[in-house]
């Protein structure tokens, strides 16, 4: 079960809505992915005219709980800006918040995530900040209130992978809010990664909808996270510089 909030979640796997082939594909992955939670950029739906096209209009996202980001803002202002339309269409009380601090790289601004942060939380947001893998903002982010922290596996849509599992798991060992990792996932492989080092959850969007077949990685990203979880609470055995024999020698007739 992840918590969030005030609300809690059977899936641990958040999933994004954008850059599918087509309406139909993003419908069959939402589906067999049996996610809970809906994410999209604000910025990419016009959300008060009808006439405009919906990306979301094969789901029924009253079976979804929607997270909305804040992507394409640069400044705290404009964050703030996009979470507060999102909130007056009625869409959710929850945001993602995204400030861009490199156009190259799209990494994260930290002064302006914390910036942005702040404000939502005192408008009453449920606030998930993404950020880097800053394993110090990442703890001013949940002092700040944070509902959540995300931090980026490797860069937005590079598929790299978790490219500093150190500081990943400093962060989730300093966490007492879910750790949510978001970016730069490219395989099942990562999401087992993230999620044996104590991930509560992972967010993907790129690894999905860029993927030769979106519905098949939308099935194999959903048990990767399931694998990930019991193995991480199951309790892997220590790794030993020589071999331990699997069987008994007691007993054994020579």
């Amino acid at each position: 079960m992840l918590t969030i909030g005030n609300k809690s979640f059977q899936s641990r796997l958040l999933l994004g809505t954008g850059k599918y082939p087509n309406v139909d594909v993003q419908k069959q992955a939402v589906d067999v992915s049996e996610t809970d939670i809906l994410t999209f950029s604000v910025r990419r739906m016009d959300i008060f005219e009808p006439s405009q096209p919906n990306l979301l209009e094969k789901i029924d996202v009253k079976n979804y709980d929607l997270l909305p980001n804040t992507a394409g803002a640069y400044t705290a202002k404009e964050a703030v800006r996009t979470a507060k339309l999102a909130h007056a269409s009625g869409l959710c009380d929850m945001i993602k918040v995204e400030v861009i601090g490199d156009k190259k790289t799209l990494l994260p601004d930290p002064v302006e995530t914390l910036k942005a942060t702040e404000e939502l939380l005192n408008e009453g947001f449920t606030v998930l900040p993404y950020t880097s893998d800053d394993v110090v903002l990442a703890g001013k982010l949940e002092k700040l209130g944070a509902h959540a922290i995300m931090p980026g596996a490797s860069p937005i849509g590079s598929g790299q992978g978790i490219i500093n599992p150190l500081n990943l798991s400093l962060i989730i060992e300093q966490s007492g809010v879910p750790v949510i990792v978001d970016a730069g996932i490219g395989s099942p492989k990562d999401v087992v990664t993230a999620m044996e080092l104590g991930a509560d959850g992972i967010l993907l969007n790129t690894a999905v909808s860029g993927a030769e077949d979106p519905v098949k990685m939308a099935e194999a990203m959903k048990r990767a996270v399931l694998a990930g979880r019991l193995g991480y609470e199951a309790g892997r055995i220590p790794k030993k510089r020589y071999a331990t024999a699997s069987s008994p020698q007691e007993g054994i007739s020579v």
